[in-house]
């Protein structure tokens, strides 16, 4: 997504079951810009009841999946800097931008909404102001991104995103949303979701004040900082938590390592050397329990007692850490299986990633693995969108319609 020279290249589908592109949408249903558009997991959440009007995304692998899933008559390979709002047709309810998090997240640089990668976040909001010159500005504009957006540059990028929305005359409200309130993944992610200042809202979707668990304290000192002006246009948007419990994540684990090879015994008794003693007795433990337990084992870096940094192994069994994208090896999750007290350990595939991610088996992914785990750790989690959709946005689009009706 940063680069704006790159060039389409061949990119192979993986050999999953076929997926014929999904119906647009009828006619008469709200419809949806969707910006940074990866592989589409944002039109998965939206489902069928919503009609894509334009997609946007420069990376050629990620286009591919998208077109391989959707079809080819939304999307729009390129910098989003090279667009226009004519290239975007008619009018759309929802306009949706995951723009880049590299400079916004607490392992990058610390460039924030300055630095070349989630600084398009300004190009995205410059083609929600031409779409408002000219009598067209979406009924909801949404973003979503990392949650040291929350405290970018001492705050100040959180600031800016809001004015955003405030200087237009929205009224916005941000929610942090964990996807392991859906799926076996700990995936947090700040949420910011305004709408229209003359559309109607139902006092429903809205709180009297920060509400447990989508305004957790980090957000809630965030918004005390706004500037008094922006935070006027500030309101708590009211969300329920999920009913459902979400699926183990032994539940989305392919049997028999899928197509990826069992590490050696000796990678596998490395990986249990980096722990430490606290991670080596949960595996002991999944031992005693016997049965088969499945665990998600990632790589950090962890300060030691001399003040040095040692690389550290740490397991969970109950869910994966967040997914990404595979730029080093730290970044590769790793399974580590226990079986009536055998250890083996081996990469996650990319269609457990894809589960994790709330994608169904008939979503085609890209035949490399690379190019499947960048898809999946770059992506929106499928049913935090659905969520979203279900609790927020269609309220809003039917408050809307009732509002025109009236007009």
């Amino acid at each position: 997504m940063d680069s704006a020279s790159a060039r389409p290249q061949p990119v192979h589908m993986a050999d999953s079951p076929p997926c014929p592109p999904c119906p647009p949408g009828a006619p008469g249903a709200p419809g949806v810009y969707e910006f940074f558009a990866g592989g589409g997991m944002v039109r998965a959440g939206l489902g069928e009841g919503w009609r894509c009007r334009f997609a946007n995304d420069i990376d050629p692998a990620k286009a591919a999946a998208y077109r391989a899933n959707w079809g080819d008559g939304e999307l729009r390979l390129g910098d989003i800097g090279a667009l226009t709002p004519a290239d975007l047709p008619g009018t759309a309810e929802l306009m949706w931008g995951s723009f880049p998090c590299q400079d916004l997240s607490l392992a990058g640089a610390g460039a924030g909404l300055a630095g070349a990668r989630s600084g398009t976040f300004h190009t995205f909001w410059n083609l929600a102001r031409g779409l408002a010159a000219e009598g067209r500005e979406p009924a909801i504009v949404a973003i979503e991104n990392v949650c040291g957006a929350l405290t970018s540059r001492g705050g100040r990028d959180f600031d800016a995103l809001c004015a955003a929305w405030a200087d237009a005359g929205y009224l916005f409200g941000a929610l942090v949303i964990n996807a392991d309130r859906f799926l076996p993944q700990s995936r947090p992610r700040l949420f910011v979701i305004g709408v229209r200042g003359d559309v109607a809202v139902d006092p429903a979707l809205l709180a009297h004040g920060p509400e447990a668990p989508f305004h957790p304290p980090s957000l809630v000192r965030a918004a005390a900082r706004l500037p008094r002006e922006t935070a006027k246009r500030m309101v708590w948007w009211r969300l329920p938590v999920p009913a459902a419990a979400p699926p183990g994540l032994a539940d989305l684990i392919e049997a028999d390592g899928a197509a990826l090879p069992w590490h050696s015994d000796e990678q596998t008794r490395r990986l249990l050397g980096l722990m430490s003693p606290v991670n080596q007795a949960k595996v002991e433990a999944a031992r005693a329990a016997g049965g088969r337990r499945v665990g998600a084992l990632y790589r950090r870096t962890r300060r030691t007692p001399d003040g040095g940094k040692a690389q550290r192994a740490e397991v969970r069994f109950d869910l994966a850490g967040c997914l990404r994208t595979p730029g080093g090896g730290s970044s590769r999750q790793t399974l580590l299986i226990v079986d009536e007290g055998r250890v083996r350990s081996r990469l996650m595939s990319a269609r457990e990633m894809a589960r994790l991610m709330g994608l169904p088996d008939s979503y085609r992914l890209p035949a490399s693995h690379s190019a499947a785990c960048h898809l999946a750790g770059d992506g929106v989690a499928v049913p935090v969108v659905r969520h979203l959709a279900r609790h927020l946005f269609e309220p809003l689009v039917a408050g809307r319609e009732v509002a025109l009706r009236a007009a």
